[in-house]
């Protein structure tokens, strides 16, 4: 599918959803691709194939009634099995696929994202695409793309819908070990695949520097008891939930 058919669709979902009273963002790769003008761009730039949106429970019925309307049908398998917390809708003239989280992100870790959904559109704010990407415990090279063009395109600071909001963000490392745990590993990740970007030499200087100085305000934040007990046990004890989604369509 052509990547400007994806992105008028994902723009389409957001306006129209809006003109009828709903509220949907963007998130993931076509979120980060929205947020940040370098995804368009080599050497982050990357194929799309689905959207994904995140919305209100109170809304439920009516986000089902607005993709059934614009000729998405139903998982309803999926839907049956997770519709409080998460929709599926397919496209199948388009071979695309909406996923609709409810509130909540639940994937590899949870974040409770009902308080940031109007601040920013069409897409969640900077930090919260960031943190849908980092908590991917089996981070493919699109979601490291997504991470790095991310910190190219934003500077840590307070503005949500413009920049990468770290004190937003350690207060989920700072008291959840096992979300700490894995940005960690993927921020590495990240730091590694630069390592063989050979032709973007002063793009690697800058993003080494930001993921770097990301990291240590991480380690640095004051950490709660409960994330210290939590880090005594260590990898001993999974410390993230296994993500497998109803293939069936």
């Amino acid at each position: 599918m052509p990547l400007s058919d994806i992105i008028s669709e994902s723009e389409a979902i957001i306006s129209e959803s809006e003109f009828r009273g709903l509220t949907l963002r963007l998130i993931g790769g076509i979120g980060v691709w929205h947020a940040c003008p370098s995804a368009a761009e080599p050497p982050f730039k990357r194929g799309y194939k689905d959207i994904d949106v995140i919305g209100t429970g109170k809304e439920l019925r009516a986000i089902s009634d607005f993709f059934m309307e614009r000729g998405y049908r139903a998982n309803q398998r999926f839907n049956a099995q997770y519709g409080g917390r998460r929709l599926v809708f397919i496209d199948d003239a388009n071979d695309r696929r909406v996923d609709v989280f409810l509130d909540r992100f639940e994937m590899a870790h949870k974040f409770d994202f009902r308080g940031r959904l109007l601040l920013c559109k069409p897409a969640l704010p900077v930090s919260d695409l960031l943190m849908s990407k980092l908590q991917i415990v089996k981070m493919d090279e699109n979601d490291v793309k997504d991470v790095l063009v991310i910190f190219l395109d934003h500077e840590i600071g307070t503005d949500p819908c413009r920049d990468i909001e770290i004190k937003y963000i350690t207060a989920y490392t700072s008291s959840d070990w096992g979300i700490y745990r894995t940005f960690t590993d993927n921020l590495t990740r990240a730091l590694q695949h630069l390592s063989t970007l050979s032709d973007y030499n002063d793009l690697k200087v800058t993003l080494d520097k930001k993921i770097l100085a990301f990291a240590s305000e991480m380690e640095k934040s004051p950490k709660t008891a409960r994330w210290k007990i939590r880090s005594a046990i260590g990898t001993r004890k999974k410390w993230y939930e296994d993500v497998s989604d109803v293939l069936e369509q």
